[in-house]
């Protein structure tokens, strides 16, 4: 038998996906799909069932690990529900507040807790590399700018926030300035970000290091958003079988 995993938010864009990877992988059943909205009756050939129920399932269907993507409220939610039950979580929803962030932090006593804003690989790969970047070139200008679909709510990307935390980490930099208007020099600890919401974008994350008469930028490109999905379950694989604490998925790749 394989990792038995529930799914939340099934019907949302990244919730069906996340089906589509886990009835293709021989080493995982779907227990459950639950979508807080029941318009859609399947995916993927999959029954859609009512989110309130989530604790009864979470009871009877006996999960190993829930996958979630939607958003703040829904996922703290289902991350207590997870924590009462005593089943892993994984979660990829961004745009949760600073206080948001403690809450669904805290369930990481009681359950093996991974959260990511981003599931790529070559994320973290550029997570890795971009620290290196600045510190190896003191003194250059930082702009960070981001692109999603035109549907995509929050801003920066919980991605981007990421690669902010890296860059101050590995510069002097203090201030983060969104976009510019009217007379606003550029101050030597500012980092620029620039959210670009357009079209059907998937995801697009670009740095830019500037000084000294030359220009360096790591890009990061996603293409499909199945590479997300594929991410995500392979964390919920490995989550499945660790204790109780709070998990990144850097770990998840390097196990």
């Amino acid at each position: 038998m394989g990792v038995r995993v529930g799914v939340t938010g099934a019907a949302g864009r990244m919730g069906q996906r996340v089906l589509g990877v886990l009835t293709d992988r021989d080493d995982c059943e779907v227990t459950f799909a639950v979508n807080r909205s029941t318009d859609v009756e399947r995916v993927q050939g999959i029954e859609i069932e009512s989110a309130l129920e989530i604790n009864l399932l979470l009871e009877e269907r006996d999960p190993d690990v829930v996958i979630d993507f939607t958003g703040p409220a829904s996922a703290l939610e289902y991350a207590a529900a997870c924590a009462e039950a005593g089943v892993p979580f994984v979660t990829g929803t961004t745009g949760f507040s600073s206080d948001e962030e403690s809450q669904l932090d805290a369930h990481g006593d009681d359950i093996a807790l991974l959260h990511s804003p981003n599931f790529a690989r070559g994320v973290q790969a550029l997570l890795a590399l971009v620290g290196d970047a600045v510190a190896s070139l003191p003194g250059y200008d930082v702009e960070l700018v981001e692109t999603h679909h035109n549907g995509k709510r929050d801003a920066p990307s919980g991605t981007a926030n990421r690669l902010l935390e890296e860059i101050e980490a590995a510069g002097d930099f203090t201030d983060r300035v969104h976009g510019r208007e009217g007379e606003q020099p550029r101050t030597p600890s500012e980092i620029g970000v620039h959210a670009l919401r357009a079209g059907n974008v998937t995801g697009e994350h670009e740095v830019v290091l500037a000084g000294n008469h030359e220009e360096l930028r790591l890009t990061h490109r996603a293409e499909d958003r199945g590479v997300f999905a594929a991410g995500a379950v392979d964390a919920a694989v490995w989550l499945a079988g660790q204790e109780p604490g709070r998990y990144d998925f850097s770990e998840v790749l390097s196990a």
